[in-house]
């Protein structure tokens, strides 16, 4: 039977995790776990081709082997980051709309030797090889 702490996340739905945090305690290592994504193996070792399936672990604990009486493997992926430098932040950081509110100028081009301003009120309109 799995460890009661093991909460099971199928086809993209996503079981709620009861968290108990206050509104400014800290995030430890206590009282969050990693999801590890997990996928069926066929008897040779191959993924079945199955949909994945995620799974709630502590980082000690060892990576399941079997589920639902199938052997499963831990399926390998990219961390999800959302930091300051992420791409996800950063294609809204530089976005022409922030640029201008900031007061910077952006100038993209739009041909060869060719360059028209797209953010920011200084400089000229356009930037070209014959000015």
């Amino acid at each position: 039977m799995e460890d009661a702490r093991h909460r099971l996340r199928t086809n993209l739905r996503l079981t709620p995790l009861p968290l108990k945090l206050k509104t400014r305690q800290k995030i430890t290592e206590s009282n969050t776990m990693p999801i590890y994504v997990y996928q069926y193996l066929k008897e040779n070792g191959e993924p079945t081709g199955e949909p994945t399936f995620e799974i709630i672990q502590q980082m000690s604990e060892d990576a399941l082997t079997e589920h639902e009486g199938k052997p499963v493997e831990r399926v390998i992926q990219p961390p999800n980051i959302a930091g300051k430098w992420s791409d996800i932040k950063g294609k809204s950081q530089l976005s022409n709309e922030n640029l201008d509110r900031l007061g910077f100028t952006k100038y993209e081009k739009r041909g060869d030797g060719y360059m028209e301003r797209v953010a920011g009120k200084e400089g000229p309109k356009s930037i070209s090889l014959d000015d």
